[in-house]
């Protein structure tokens, strides 16, 4: 543990100054300070960088298309569109609480810091452990999730070009290295690059856009407006409601973690307002792209059957869409190259917030091997070693698929079990704080802790930041407990839902892990500075 006095610190404060030559970079090395945290990271992201880097890891209106048919199954055309609404909604009412604890503590570290400064303190050490593992899992299974799915994409368009094709599940696993060696290079050798690369992505994102949906709607056959109204019960559950509940779960994947940008916190200019004007303007951008084109592919679909058919040959549901609404394979084959190549770049963005994660969670000391895991590269100031960590990770995972792509499925959906229990997590414990009183922003604080918390420059108001929190907590609460449902009440090993044993699997070994060894090691966000 480093600590400096007053003196030393102001004029360790004022040559970052003068070094960089920018009030905005003083204002962020003090604001992270007052955590306690020393600065080690460059921050090379502004507005524009970090907005982009935030829309195109969501991926919203390209993820809607490839997570919709379990939806489809159960609560059909309606229940897509209704259940999409209904977690948009609760999306913003989640990330509007991020917003406001990111711009009271922006650091990389993201809800296990947070969870240390808002829990009891006889909990505090306990609860920011297993919140920094489940977090920490939730990113891995994404960015190894993502991996994937651009290699089974790129399969799946080869096959509606060469009909001859059998698809294996060695050749995903091995395009999904592939996209990941591209992203590690990004993220390593193109470091200085990733900001401006972020920033593009983002109009790529935009342009993408239009690019799928004009052919899309001009050369499709519609539906009429019965989809707003046509329910499916495909599982065969008791009433059409509890069906509705089951599908709902899938669609949350396309707008599902936002958290990426806070996780780059500290590579942020001006972090404690751009930060979460970045997330409220990403979810809300995202969120209305993604409904746009929902709304184009119900209305594009077709007979349900047929799609539901065709999407056991194709992999995914949207690809037959795209064939048989241009006619063309090769047209089709373009739709999909350029959702293809939107989801490589969101790799490259979850590399990069996975990786600033577990940085965090070493630094701290709560991981094997932290000192050497937290090393950074001496010019470029990179954590080298954790992204070569989170590529790792993903290869390991990927093995996974050889044996049993439905194993390897219920891996992926921790991704949505870790990062909705992290949510939860925290946005209760705000709640428990905020009615308890927060004190007002003062940027001449010393220091921000459990002792002496309060508020950021940006946060919602009086009763109003009392409801969309209360509101954000109970969403939370009924989304993650759906999301361990089975797909169907015949439950065999294909329809079998094995969330609930990798998550609760990955919790019972971070409360053994604390217990063995955590406990000693850990004491939660370790103080490097004081001002």
């Amino acid at each position: 543990m480093m600590e400096l006095d007053s003196r030393s610190k102001v004029e360790a404060v004022n040559s970052a100054v003068e070094e960089a030559g920018s009030e905005e970079y003083s204002r962020d090395e003090r604001d992270l300070m007052r955590l306690g945290k020393k600065p080690m990271l460059k921050r090379n992201f502004g507005f524009m960088q970090i907005l982009g880097f935030s829309c195109t890891v969501l991926v919203t209106w390209e993820g809607i298309l490839q997570v919709t048919t379990p939806s489809l199954l159960n609560g059909g055309p309606a229940g897509v569109f209704w259940g999409y609404i209904l977690i948009w909604i609760g999306s913003i009412s989640i990330y509007t609480v991020l917003s406001e604890l990111s711009s009271m503590a922006p650091t990389a570290g993201g809800q296990y810091h947070w969870v240390a400064m808002l829990a009891p303190k006889s909990y505090s050490k306990f609860l920011s452990f297993i919140t920094g593992w489940v977090t920490l899992i939730g990113w891995q299974a994404t960015t190894a999730s993502s991996a994937y799915l651009a290699g089974t994409i790129l399969q799946s368009t080869i096959l509606m070009l060469d009909t001859n094709y059998i698809p294996k599940p060695y050749q995903a696993m091995l395009l999904g290295w592939a996209v990941l060696a591209f992203a590690f290079v990004i993220n390593t050798v193109g470091s200085k690059t990733l900001a401006h690369f972020e920033g593009l992505i983002l109009i790529l994102h935009v342009l993408g856009f239009f690019a799928i949906m004009i052919p899309l709607v001009y050369l499709s056959d519609h539906n009429d407006t019965s989809i707003f109204t046509t329910f499916v019960n495909s599982g065969g559950w008791s009433t059409q409601g509890l069906s509705f509940m089951v599908g709902l779960p899938s669609s949350v994947f396309a707008l599902v973690g936002v958290d990426s940008c806070v996780h780059m916190a500290e590579e942020v200019k001006n972090a404690t307002k751009v930060v979460p004007r970045a997330i409220q303007i990403s979810v809300l951008l995202n969120g209305t792209l993604g409904l746009a084109m929902l709304i184009a592919y119900l209305f594009c679909l077709g007979d349900l059957d047929e799609v539901v058919e065709q999407s056991a040959t194709l992999g995914y549901a949207y690809l037959y869409v795209f064939l048989k609404g241009t006619g063309s394979p090769a047209g089709a084959a373009t739709m999909a190259m350029i959702m293809w190549v939107l989801g490589v770049c969101c790799l490259v963005g979850l590399m990069a917030a996975t990786s600033r994660q577990l940085w965090s969670f070493a630094r701290d000391k709560a991981v094997p091997y932290s000192v050497q895991v937290t090393k950074l590269h001496p010019r470029t100031r990179i954590p080298v070693n954790t992204i070569a960590i989170t590529a790792a990770i993903s290869v390991l995972l990927s093995f996974i698929n050889l044996g049993s792509s439905v194993a390897f499925a219920n891996i992926v959906n921790l991704s949505i079990g870790g990062l909705y229990a992290s949510y939860f997590i925290v946005c209760s414990l705000l709640l428990w704080r905020r009615l308890q009183g927060i004190n007002s922003y003062d940027s001449r604080a010393a220091m921000i802790g459990p002792e002496s918390l309060q508020w950021g420059p940006w946060k919602v108001p009086g009763v109003f930041g009392v409801a969309n929190n209360l509101f954000a907590c109970v969403y939370l609460l009924v989304l993650w407990f759906f999301s361990f449902w089975p797909s169907s009440v015949e439950v065999n090993a294909q329809s079998m839902n094995f969330s609930s044993v990798t998550f609760g699997g990955t919790v019972l070994f971070a409360v053994v892990w604390y217990f063995v060894r955590g406990r000693k090691s850990y004491n939660g966000p370790v103080v490097e500075v004081k001002l």
